[in-house]
């Protein structure tokens, strides 16, 4: 035991109903190797997914400082609010959380400790973990040691796992890539996530067998640890040392993540080949209109996999999210609602963040107060986030006004910048700009007639204002007051759509669309062009 080892602390946490029956878990790897050296999980009975994921945390250091006192901790979490929150750069405002930060604060002094946002495909052996406690939970038993499969489930996992998917969270291109992965295998046992419903109890299965978890990056080497004495005294932990110690087993250091890209309800370069085109955004013509708690910890020596970590699939055999795959928990769900009508609209002139920033006409403040009584029926809004642009400002404000919520503005769901078109048209951009506006049609990538914003460079902006407001609202149900380009961008990433379907989307006046985003990066289109609160 030396001051200079240096130890990994990878923790979960998960709550089925958020808040509802609750638990976590936590590993803890030498960061030399990637061996791992202690497993901790429990659980705690009904709580939420934050509370579950702060307790973990502080089981996950705990189970450190009794192995190492003097080590150094790297922490690594898929929850961006604990690391965010613990590495001083969020507050904390939660009163159940406050107690367990400060709790997980003293357990190491603060110079030692650094926290890592990594995504939530390479934290499942602590997720497993989290699993494997909620279910035994869930029989009225406490997790043991000595039935967790999570170590050598995470190696089968990886090494049945097809190569991995990319993209952003809401990008349809990693999901459906998940989904032919999942069912190009051979049949498996659907393995749940940390804040899933409940999946089949895993004490007593079977070691290493394919598909029983999602693929992470602790993965073991089934087989390498053998079960050595077990005791315990009454009030203490369950530990169980291995054979194979603390300082055996080969193998490269995991890689470490980039970073986060963290009820109701990266653009595509492909070229457009509608036959029938007409312009999207929003100009005011919508487009298509122009044509019981216990803790228990475990000690091992299993090693990790020789490779480095990759960011993994789900496993071969399980289905993917939506049919008997793994509940991830509540999602991030975006109501999406365009502004009220502006005298723009009846003209259909293309109207963007480029041009006079028209306030809503009369009819357009009907709009505004018919959809915010909707809402206040369905009570599910939690929080408002609206364009900078007036009129969706005012829409925004009646139904602030409606739910006793605040607005937030953000600059990232402003509308297209059309340039030299603004207040223009479309007839009258053909007459005057036919060159440019065949290109425009033609191609994402081509903007508008003077310095406005091509279709590729809002949909880049659009997927970072997506993947900031995904990872800061996770769980939670958000109106997002915007515009025509920004709405159908956010459903065409979700569906993995390409660029034309812009074109062949309707999108009225005040009308309602939603999102849900998943914390695995799947997304779910729950509605478009809702209107029936106008009529």
């Amino acid at each position: 035991m030396t001051s200079a080892r240096e130890l990994v602390v990878e923790a979960d946490g998960g709550s089925r109903g958020n808040p509802g029956p609750a638990g976590y878990g936590a590993v803890v790897l030498d960061a030399a190797t990637g061996e791992t050296l202690a497993e901790a999980a429990e659980y705690i009975g009904v709580a939420t997914n934050n509370v579950a994921e702060y307790k973990g945390l502080v089981a996950g250091l705990k189970a450190a400082r009794e192995l190492f006192p003097d080590a150094t901790v790297h922490v690594r979490m898929d929850s961006k609010l604990v690391v965010e929150q613990m590495s001083g750069r969020w507050k904390i405002k939660h009163p159940d959380m406050k107690p367990l930060a400060a709790e997980a604060g003293r357990v190491f002094p603060a110079g030692r400790v650094r926290y890592e946002w990594i995504p939530r495909e390479r934290n499942k052996h602590a997720d497993r973990l989290a699993n494997e406690a909620m279910d035994a939970g869930r029989l009225g038993r406490r997790w043991e040691p000595s039935g967790s499969t999570a170590s050598l489930d995470a190696s089968a996992a990886r090494n049945a796992a097809a190569p991995p998917p990319s993209g952003p969270p809401g990008d349809a291109r990693a999901g459906a890539a998940r989904a032919r992965a999942a069912l190009s295998g051979t049949a498996g046992t659907p393995s749940t996530g940390a804040a899933g419903a409940s999946g089949t109890p895993t004490a007593g299965t079977s070691a290493g067998t394919p598909g029983t978890s999602t693929a992470g990056t602790s993965a073991g080497t089934p087989g390498t640890s053998t079960a050595g004495t077990s005791a315990r005294t009454p009030g203490s932990p369950a530990v169980r040392t291995s054979d194979a110690g603390t300082d055996t087993g080969a193998g490269a250091r995991p890689t470490t993540g980039d970073g986060p890209n963290d009820g109701l309800f990266a653009a595509e370069d492909a070229t457009a080949t509608s036959s029938t085109p007409v312009a999207s955004g929003d100009f005011e013509a919508e487009a298509g209109a122009l044509a019981p708690t216990g803790h228990a910890a475990r000690t091992t020596g299993a090693t990790r996999a020789d490779a480095p970590a990759s960011t993994p699939v789900q496993p071969r055999g399980t289905a993917p999210q939506g049919w008997a795959g793994p509940d991830m928990g509540a999602p991030a769900t975006f109501v999406l609602l365009r502004h009220g009508e502006t005298a723009l609209t009846p003209e259909k002139r293309f109207s963007g963040s480029g041009g006079s920033d028209p306030e809503l006409s009369a009819a357009g403040l009907r709009q505004a107060e018919a959809v915010a009584a909707a809402l206040a029926a369905r009570g599910t809004i939690q929080e408002i986030v609206s364009s900078p642009l007036t009129r969706c400002r005012q829409t925004a404000a009646a139904v602030a006004a409606r739910l006793g919520l605040d607005v937030r503005i953000e600059q990232g769901l402003r509308e297209t910048d059309f340039g030299a078109w603004e207040g223009l048209t479309f007839g009258e951009v053909r007459e005057r700009y036919p060159e440019d506006l065949d290109a425009w049609l033609a191609s994402p990538k081509a903007a508008p007639t003077g310095g406005g914003e091509s279709f590729a460079t809002v949909a880049r902006r659009v997927a970072a204002t997506r993947d900031r407001l995904t990872a800061a609202h996770a769980g939670r149900t958000v109106l997002l007051v915007t515009h025509v380009t920004p709405i159908k961008t956010l459903v065409r990433l979700a569906l993995g759509a390409p660029p034309e379907s812009l074109f062949r989307m309707e999108l009225s006046a005040a009308s309602i669309s939603a999102v849900a985003y998943y914390a695995d990066g799947n997304a779910s289109v729950r509605l478009l062009n809702d209107t029936s609160h106008l009529r």
